[in-house]
């Protein structure tokens, strides 16, 4: 186990000397604190654009065709996936661009968005209208109460439900819920990308597969691992309660990487806090966190917990498991209690205990 130490994940410090364009680009967008967001969208514009259409050049062959192939997976699935996913996370919750240039919010969506396998708006309909209202409780389709959650064979049935039948569902929900902006949204998004692979294949399947197609199919495997590692760890007795059925990875380099990320359970009381608040705002309120036996690791982050999890290695995760509060006096105290949050939580229990 571990014991709360010095927090060295990002908050926000003001450049001392702003650049000409550093001015412009801020007196575009509604928070300076997202310049980030703004050098992070132009080096992935200048990178894999110039890939993408490369792969589709019918000049372009053999072992340069190749070359531009492995460059373009590398950069899209290792240097720019997970601060590209958590840059469209921030900005779905908080608009990236003031009012006046209100269009370039459209850019990473419908732009950007595909080349990573975000269908277009999809992910903003999914996340901001569906899965914080619902706050993984079972009307929210990426709920994770009714599966084992260290179970590989509890994900794979989890990750088969979202990714065959996930926008339907999604549809469903904004039917049922009469929110006939988002239904067209998601619906809209999710058809345009399809459509637009299928008739890219007739153009050129080979540069479509590796553009668009593994994109997809990975983004969508690594975005249901990341929200089952999230929401693995349930208090049955009160799961619609953030501190306890989310968790908190601090110390960790993905949060300088993505933005702050690991810090689910404050996300999830507070949606629009801004990226950089988090960490503050963690060690402001660390006696809900006690009181609500909150779970935090240190060093690690949902990726290692998701293969902590699959794998049963409750070793692992007391390892760097954080004992705020010194409520536990051995690794073992801590496996029992991981372990308990993990049980399935049965339809039929859920139900009886809502109505008692």
């Amino acid at each position: 186990m571990r014991y709360l130490a010095e927090i060295t994940d990002p908050t926000y410090a003001q450049l001392e000397k702003e650049s000409k364009l550093d001015k412009f680009f801020i007196s575009l967008i509604k928070d300076p604190r997202d310049l980030p967001f703004v050098y992070l969208t132009i080096n992935i514009t200048v990178t894999l654009i110039p890939l993408a259409v490369l792969l589709y050049l019918p000049f372009v062959s053999g072992w340069f065709w190749w070359l531009c192939a492995i460059a373009y997976l590398y950069f899209n699935n290792f240097a720019f996936k997970g601060p590209f996913g958590l840059m469209l996370h921030c900005t779905s919750h908080r608009v990236f661009f003031k009012r006046e240039y209100g269009i370039l919010n459209h850019y990473l969506p419908w732009v950007l968005g595909p080349l990573f396998g975000q269908t277009p708006e999809t992910y903003y309909s999914h996340h901001i209208g569906m899965h914080h209202p619902e706050n993984n409780m079972p009307d929210d389709d990426s709920c994770t109460m009714f599966y084992q959650r260290d179970s590989l064979r509890g994900f794979g049935m989890y990750l088969g439900s979202f990714f065959f039948i996930g926008i339907f569902n999604l549809a469903n929900y904004f039917i049922k819920k009469k929110r006939r902006k988002l239904l067209i949204r998601s619906v809209r998004g999710e058809l345009v990308f399809i459509l637009g692979c299928i008739a890219l294949c007739f153009v050129n399947w080979p540069a479509t597969l590796v553009v668009f197609i593994l994109p997809f199919v990975i983004s969508r495997i690594i975005m249901m691992m990341g929200n089952w590692a999230q929401h693995a760890f349930i208090g049955a007795d009160d799961p619609d309660n953030a501190y306890k059925n989310s968790i908190t990875c601090i110390n960790t380099k993905y949060n300088h990487k993505c933005w702050n990320d690991g810090y689910h359970i404050s996300h999830h009381i507070k949606p629009s806090m801004h990226w950089t608040e988090h960490p503050v705002y963690f060690k402001k309120t660390i006696n809900e966190y006690i009181a609500n036996d909150a779970i935090v690791f240190d060093g690690i982050h949902f990726l290692h917990v998701f293969v902590f999890l699959v794998r049963k290695r409750y070793d692992l995760l007391a390892k760097y498991f954080v004992n705020i509060g010194d409520r536990y006096k051995t690794d073992e105290e801590i496996i029992e209690f991981l372990k308990l949050r993990t049980q399935k939580i049965p339809k039929l229990a859920y139900a009886s205990a809502m109505q008692a």
